[in-house]
C-alpha cells in the first residue's frame, strides 16, 4: 500500500511559514539542500529540476497541497509547480480547478486519501499545509521534517488542530548548516 508522508521544513518552535504565507526565511542553500535534492529530486520545482538537470525520483509519484500553500505557487508565478507528478489541491473555496494539470478535491480529503492509497504507485507526498495535515494527520503515515535552526515566534503551525498523534523515529541526518533532516514513521 502507498504511504502519506507529510516532507515538510520548520522552525524549531514548529511554524513552517509565516502569518501570511512567507517562506523565504528557510531558504535553498546550504549542505543539506544538496543532500536532500539528490535523494528527493521530485520534490523540487519542474523548473527548477529543468534548470539543475535532475532527474527521475524514486519516492513520490503525487503531491497533495492545501490551498493556501498552493496559493503561494501561484504568487510566485506557476499554476503547475510540480508537473513532474500528479498534482492535488485541497479546497473547499475553489470553485474549479486553477489549471487543468491540477486535480481539485473539495471534500472529504481523507477519504480521498485512503482511496489513493490503495491504488499503484510510489508514495503521496502531503507537500502542505498545517491545516490540510491536521485534517490529514490519521492518515500521515510518515513525516519527513527539515528542522531549521530558528525560532519564527508565531506563524502557520506544522499539524494545526490535530488530536495527539504519536509517530517514532526511524532516521535523522544532522547537517553543517544546522538543518536537522528527521524521519518519523507511524508504524
Amino acid at each position: 500500500m502507498r504511504k502519506l508522508t507529510y516532507y515538510v521544513a520548520a522552525t524549531m518552535d514548529g511554524f513552517i511559514a509565516t502569518d501570511d504565507g512567507h517562506v523565504d526565511f528557510f531558504g535553498g542553500g546550504g549542505d543539506h539542500a544538496a543532500a536532500l535534492k539528490a535523494k528527493y529530486p521530485e520534490a523540487v520545482p519542474t523548473k527548477i529540476r529543468e534548470a539543475l538537470g535532475l532527474k527521475g525520483g524514486s519516492t513520490f509519484d503525487t503531491v497533495l497541497f492545501g490551498r493556501k500553500t498552493y496559493d503561494f505557487g501561484v504568487r510566485t508565478g506557476t499554476s503547475n509547480p510540480f508537473s513532474h507528478l500528479k498534482q492535488v489541491v485541497v479546497s473547499t473555496t475553489l470553485g474549479e480547478s486553477p489549471d487543468p494539470a491540477i486535480e481539485l478535491v473539495s471534500s472529504d480529503p481523507a477519504g480521498y486519501v485512503r482511496d489513493l492509497k490503495q491504488k499503484p504507485g510510489k508514495g503521496i507526498w502531503l507537500c502542505g499545509g498545517g491545516e490540510l495535515a491536521g485534517s490529514l494527520v490519521e492518515e500521515i503515515d510518515q513525516i519527513y521534517l527539515k528542522l531549521f535552526p530558528m525560532v519564527l515566534g508565531s506563524g502557520r503551525p506544522l499539524i494545526a488542530g490535530s488530536s495527539l498523534q504519536k509517530f517514532h523515529m526511524v532516521g535523522h541526518q544532522i547537517f553543517e548548516d544546522g538543518v536537522i533532516f528527521i524521519k518519523y514513521s507511524r508504524h
